[in-house]
């Protein structure tokens, strides 16, 4: 197996050797979604031009859009200065022209908004998660 980029050691990796990764909308500069990272799934991202996510439910690698075709395009790769958070600048692909980034069908993962009573839903569902996950 060739060597590791030595790029992937500058990387403060926590006890699970993850670290978290925040995708970004280009365009629109929103936070669609947090995930997170192990080695491989870094270097798999910056291979391919696209999101690979390492999910800890599944314990395996996740190509962002595997099942539902909402793929994300990186466009950067940063680290911020303690090396601890991946920012990763994506063009998020849709499903019928939606940029759809949460499994929920939602344009973002931060669709719940605080409101002094409570959290609400203020996003709207784009594309039925029926319609998209198996």
């Amino acid at each position: 197996m060739p060597a590791q980029p030595t790029w992937l050691d500058a990387v403060a990796w926590d006890e699970r050797g993850l670290v978290p990764a925040i995708a970004q909308e280009a365009g629109s500069k929103d936070v669609l979604m947090v995930a997170w990272m192990n080695r491989e799934a870094l270097l798999e991202t910056w291979a391919r031009g696209q999101a690979v996510y390492w999910s800890r439910s599944r314990q395996r690698l996740w190509h962002k859009g595997e099942e539902s075709g909402h793929v994300q395009t990186v466009l950067d790769v940063r680290l911020d200065c303690d090396r601890d958070v991946v920012l990763l600048t994506v063009r998020q692909e849709g499903h019928e022209g939606h940029g759809v980034a949460c499994h929920t069908g939602r344009h973002s993962c931060f669709f719940h908004q605080l409101d002094g009573e409570g959290w609400a839903a203020v996003e709207p569902v784009l594309v039925d998660p029926e319609r998209i996950y198996r």
